[in-house]
């Protein structure tokens, strides 16, 4: 199969399809994401034995624990696929949707309507989740959608595409609306980054290393974030016991996921009694410490194992248990530290003084910012999404979980009375 010609294959069927899809009434699409759920759920036996087989693989060659993480299926991920077809397939259409008119000197009636951007390409690594989750989002909002899944994830994701195309046929659309690209060879990727003509925009979702190679080789627009540097900072106005349940969930919920914790910064008036009884939750849960010298004296103190971090340390996402910490004088120490080190992705305060987090939430300059809340609340599902198709730290065209909304563009719809500028 000659890689460049296949992908480019995908690109002319995928436009010819937009243009259909882009005017299919909402029932028909939202039929078809509930049929596609239901064919997950009928397939969940056979998807499972082919992502035991992708596991097996995977192992082989030696990916490390983030990524088999994110790419294991289980029975409560594969129901929870499904779940997420269906929550999309509830959301309010935003197809069609127009804004107030307003009406101008000249007469005439200004407003806008939005509109599908059209065809979307995503390449992803490990994550199964992302087929559907991508082809369902991309359904919802009239986007045609070519999926380049990772090599470890080949078997998993051509079980969950047959199902994506099982509900398609069952309302009699298009089949190139979702498409895959059968090949694994690389010169696929660069095939589909320099398709303008047929790729309105790029969505990567992978290592720091697949991201950046993407921005840098793609020449047509791409919706990306790097990493996930998350930070929890906990404020001397916290409570303790209820801020220590926050930050050790922000860390161990799950460690292979971008909105993971990877530094707590601490205020140093209650180091001393948050510190050690967390520091040894973290330990007793497999977690390795990589402190400032301060957190270091508190810990050692207590009898709590811990190293010294690193300058490297502060700005590594580590996608596993290690976990980075260090004690602040202030507040706006901590918000400097998130600035400098920082992602843009989460990052959290935790704080019952009201002043400190409306401050902490302006100034803050992450895609999403939260108050008592641990970091692994940024997701999709979580903020209402159904499901997102990635989590953009870019500030154009959208910013954090991109939903069904953010699959789409605006048009000016302008009316006159057979008017002239004459």
């Amino acid at each position: 199969m000659d890689p460049v010609a296949h992908v480019q294959g995908l690109g002319r069927a995928a436009r010819k399809a937009s243009t259909r899809l882009a005017t299919a009434d909402t029932d028909t699409r939202n039929r078809a994401l509930l049929a596609a759920a239901d064919a997950i759920d009928a397939a969940a036996l056979d998807l499972l034995n082919a992502n035991t087989a992708d596991m097996i693989a995977a192992r082989e060659r030696g990916l490390s624990a983030a990524l088999l993480d994110r790419l294991e299926l289980t029975e409560a991920r594969v129901t929870s696929m499904a779940q997420g077809l269906r929550d999309v397939a509830a959301q309010q259409d935003p197809v069609g949707a127009m804004s107030a008119a307003e009406r101008r000197p000249s007469g005439l009636q200004i407003a806008r309507m939005r509109v599908p951007i059209g065809v979307i390409g995503v390449i992803y690594e490990s994550r199964p989740n992302v087929t559907a989750d991508a082809a369902g989002i991309c359904l919802k909002s009239g986007n045609a959608v070519i999926l380049r899944g990772g090599t470890e994830a080949a078997r998993s994701n051509a079980v969950i595409h047959q199902c994506i195309v099982a509900g398609l046929d069952a309302v009699g659309l298009d089949r190139a609306c979702v498409q895959r690209v059968a090949t694994t060879d690389r010169a696929a990727v660069g095939a589909l980054l320099a398709m303008h003509e047929y790729v309105d925009v790029v969505i990567p979702r992978g290592g720091k290393g697949l991201v950046e190679r993407i921005a840098s080789d793609a020449r047509v627009p791409v919706i990306k974030h790097l990493d996930g540097i998350c930070h929890v900072y906990v404020d001397e106005h916290a409570d303790i016991e209820k801020a220590a349940a926050v930050a050790f969930d922000a860390k161990t919920y799950r460690y292979g996921i971008c909105g993971s914790m990877e530094t707590l910064l601490v205020h140093a008036a209650i180091a001393g009694q948050l510190l050690p009884p967390l520091g040894q939750s973290f330990i007793n849960k497999g977690v390795e410490l990589r402190v400032c010298a301060e957190a270091q004296a508190v810990l050692e103190r207590a009898g709590v194992a811990c190293t010294a971090a690193t300058e490297e340390d502060w700005g590594t996402e580590y996608l596993g248990p290690i976990l980075s910490v260090r004690v602040v004088e202030s507040m706006d120490e901590a918000m400097a530290h998130i600035a400098h080190y920082g992602s843009g992705h989460t990052d959290a305060i935790v704080t019952d003084h009201i002043g400190c987090a409306q401050t902490f939430t302006r100034q803050v300059d992450s895609s999403s910012v939260m108050v008592n809340a641990a970091t692994c609340f940024a997701d999709g599902a979580e903020y209402g999404l159904g499901a997102e198709i990635g989590i953009s730290t870019d500030r154009l065209h959208v910013r954090g979980p991109v939903g069904v909304l953010g699959l789409t563009t605006e048009k000016y719809v302008v009316t006159g009375d057979y008017s002239t500028r004459s």
